[in-house]
């Protein structure tokens, strides 16, 4: 069915969730899967009449950090990948809207299906916050695969 399954990571508990499950999938179809983490860009800071000041972080420091983050995420589900037997390629890249980081990764992957999790956010929270998950829903021309 799926061969190649890519399954993006934020750092956070949630995605981990659905990491694990895609793992599982990948495992049971003999598929191998790609982790992806999507950075946002550097976006130097800007102050206005009343705006407190932060001191600034310079665009090589944001890489470092982001890329150290984006890496211990990642290792993450290299690490569940390899315990379960399955093949696991991990990559990041900078996009200032993750859904479409996710679906680039996905095209440059040559991958057949996305596992995702989702916080389950409906009616106004849904509306309010939105959701990488319902955009990735809405623009994929391949298969996704929603963890709750």
């Amino acid at each position: 069915m799926f061969k190649h399954i890519l399954l993006p990571i934020d750092g956070s508990a949630l995605a981990m969730k659905g990491a694990r499950a895609g793992v599982r999938l990948a495992k049971a179809l003999g598929a191998r899967v790609s982790g992806v983490y999507v950075i946002p860009p550097y976006v130097p800071p800007m102050y206005g009449e009343g705006a407190m000041y932060v001191p600034p972080v310079e665009p090589q420091e944001y890489r470092r950090m982001t890329e150290k983050q984006a890496g211990k995420a990642l290792a993450a589900v290299e690490a569940e990948a390899r315990g379960a037997g399955v093949r696991c390629k991990s990559l990041f890249l900078t996009d200032s809207q993750p859904f479409k980081g996710i679906l680039r990764a996905a095209r440059s992957q040559k991958c057949d299906a996305i596992v995702m999790a989702s916080h389950g956010r409906g009616g106004l929270g849904g509306l309010i916050l939105g959701s990488e998950t319902t955009r990735v829903l809405g623009h994929s021309k391949i298969p996704v695969i929603v963890i709750r």
